[in-house]
């Protein structure tokens, strides 16, 4: 009897416990949103002189579809953040715009773009020639040093710049998570899982006939 009993108290003692203890609740952003944010963020922030830039590793648009104004593109309205441990009812509307206005709020983003910019035309051969490809990280991977011819910092410092756009998306995904409920404990890593393997979609989307890019499965194969 008296081991019975201390079996339920120890029982109840773990209930306790685990009733005070913090729990870690995994926020889902719908892919269709973080990967149209990205695409806002090209359009807003990959331009110069007033004039829209070809977003990365897209081709020029006709000389009438740059004097169009370029807007972020509102997504599904009535979006609901889905949680694998409870389910939130706040109506996330206009998701994709507001991961997009959070990260261009970001001054390392905006000048991670720069850069981006910036390093578009050696990359852009590097990629032309197969000397690097698009990794399933949202990186660019060398596939051939024989072909870098000496780009090696290019190639880094388009890596470092990505990084910190990728970071940025997790960081704006966390900040909306919070807002909607500020008592949950959330994991960043996940959203830097997401924001990374998102990000490597819109640059797979985004890469011209020939050029290198590595499946999910971890296969190379070209576009």
């Amino acid at each position: 009897m008296q081991k019975q009993w201390i079996k339920w108290l120890g029982a109840g003692l773990c209930g306790f416990l685990a009733s005070c203890a913090v729990i870690t609740v995994n926020v889902y952003f719908p892919e269709k949103d973080v990967k149209q944010a990205y695409k806002s963020l090209d359009e807003m922030l990959l331009k110069q002189g007033g004039e829209a830039k070809p977003a990365e590793g897209e081709p020029a648009a006709p000389e009438e579809q740059k004097k169009e104004e370029v807007k972020p593109q509102s997504m599904l309205q009535g979006m609901h953040l889905r949680l694998s441990l409870v389910a939130i009812a706040d109506a996330a509307e206009n998701l994709a715009d507001d991961l997009a206005v959070e990260m261009a709020s970001m001054p390392e983003v905006v000048t991670a773009y720069k850069e981006i910019r910036k390093l578009l035309p050696p990359i852009n051969a590097l990629r032309e020639s197969g000397a690097v490809g698009e990794d399933r990280q949202g990186l660019l991977k060398v596939l051939d040093k024989g072909k870098l011819a000496g780009q090696d910092a290019q190639v880094k410092a388009m890596n470092d710049n990505r990084k910190v756009v990728i970071t940025g998306m997790a960081k704006a995904m966390e900040k909306i998570s919070k807002r909607r409920d500020p008592k949950i404990k959330t994991d960043f890593n996940q959203f830097m899982r997401s924001a990374a393997g998102t990000f490597a979609d819109t640059r797979r989307d985004a890469a011209k006939p020939g050029w290198w890019i590595q499946q999910n499965d971890g296969k190379w194969v070209q576009k």
